[in-house]
């Protein structure tokens, strides 16, 4: 079985020299790392068919081949995404605040890497490039742990990857990919607390409990999106009408994709109507209560634990609220933390929607699929933390950096 203990310990000596290493040899190993990914597309499309064919062989959903399907556009996005890291500043060794004790003891607060960064990730090759160059940029060593799924286009990625740092003469055992798909590595990597310093699960509710239970070391948790748009009274219709399309549709199979509509009683008989007929004329299958049924008679009836599911597919729940106030009080209860939007003309109930509703990104009149690192000016991001400590939302390079205390004196004693 592959040794994990080894590539953790190695990974934790290389972070340990990597802190002090420049900005501009960073950018260096980031552009290596972009050429050799854009001058290898071909080989990596081909390796990934190996992927998606056992993929499609083995049952996955149209949704989960989506996201394990890598083609031009997609490794030229990801190559563009390493070109904005390299714009992104440099937060080791920034001053986040600074002051003198009555003492004379000059007091600085320093961005420090968090130092052997480990990822748990699913179907989504593409997780592999962007958690490795986000960690360079910060100084980090990581540690890959993706999904059986991707496991010949991951390993082939971080190959290349690794060839770079060859070039700029630097270690390559900054990067530790956990080649192997037994469970019982996962199991071996959470328990190496003493070389990962925090670990991220980046998939659905399932992963990151099980990561909550079983890490030794710091977790942030990063998991699925079972994200709402609430489609308030006062709402114009034919853009609520565009962010419901654009939330569900741009792409199901991703979490910041919107998996329930709440739509307000009093607009009820205006809106949804016509509003399920566009999304059903585009395949979405339609869930709700019964009550749904008189606007939509091909409704699937659902109970009330069938708002906690995050599909990832062409499906989405549907209720109707009694104002604002409901509206958060569902999203509050079944939501996970991760992205949710309300459509409204009113600014008393956007205020109160931004102000109570309890998730990473709050949107007003606005999709939730801008809960990405690309989108909102971080160039890409390690997951979107749906907990609170040390850091909510978006994870981008100064999410991934610490605190580091450093004390000037001139002979001061205690």
């Amino acid at each position: 079985m592959f040794d994990v203990q080894r590539v953790c310990r190695e990974a934790k000596l290389a972070a340990n020299s990597f802190a002090s290493v420049s900005e501009q040899q960073k950018n260096d190993l980031l552009t290596a790392i972009k050429n050799n990914i854009w001058d290898n597309k071909e080989a990596i499309i081909a390796i990934n068919k190996t992927d998606v064919e056992a993929g499609i062989q083995s049952g996955l959903s149209d949704a989960l081949i989506d996201r394990l399907t890598l083609n031009e556009k997609r490794i030229s996005t990801m190559c563009q995404g390493i070109d904005d890291i390299i714009e992104l500043p440099d937060y080791v060794g920034k001053v986040e605040e600074k002051y003198t004790l009555k003492n004379g003891l000059e007091v600085q607060k320093v961005h420090a890497p968090l130092g052997v960064v480990g990822i748990i990730y699913e179907s989504r090759p593409n997780v592999t490039v962007d958690a490795t160059v986000l960690c360079i940029k910060s100084g980090n060593a990581v540690v890959l742990k993706g999904g059986k799924e991707a496991i010949h286009t991951n390993r082939f990625l971080v190959k290349l990857m690794k060839q770079a740092f060859y070039s700029v003469g630097l270690k390559d055992e900054l990067v530790a990919f956990i080649d192997g798909t037994e469970r019982e590595l996962t199991a071996t990597m959470l328990s190496l607390g003493e070389y990962i310093d925090v670990v991220i699960p980046r998939g659905g509710e399932k992963l990151k409990k099980y990561v909550l239970s079983a890490a030794t070391m710091p977790v942030i948790a990063s998991s699925g999106g079972n994200c709402h748009v609430y489609v308030e009274k006062t709402a114009d219709f034919a853009m609520a009408m565009k962010i419901i399309e654009n939330a569900k549709l741009s792409r199901p199979s991703v979490c910041n994709a919107c998996e329930t509509l709440l739509v307000d009683r009093d607009i009820a008989d205006a809106f949804l109507p016509e509003c399920l007929k566009m999304l059903s004329s585009k395949g979405v299958e339609i869930r709700g209560k019964e009550e749904i049924k008189r606007y939509f008679d091909a409704v699937t009836i659902v109970d009330d634990d069938e708002f906690y599911v995050e599909y990832i597919d062409k499906i989405i729940k549907v209720k109707i609220v009694n104002g604002v106030d409901e509206a958060i009080d569902h999203i509050n209860r079944y939501n996970t933390k991760h992205s949710e939007a309300i459509v409204t003309k009113d600014s008393v109930a956007a205020n109160k929607f931004t102000t109570t509703v309890d998730a990473g990104c709050v949107y007003v009149n606005a999709s939730t699929r801008f809960t990405d690192g690309f989108e909102l000016g971080l160039g890409a991001e390690m997951g979107i933390s749906t907990q609170k400590l040390h850091v909510r939302g978006p994870i981008g390079l100064k999410e991934l950096t610490s605190i580091k205390y450093v004390i000037n004196g001139n002979g001061q004693i205690r």
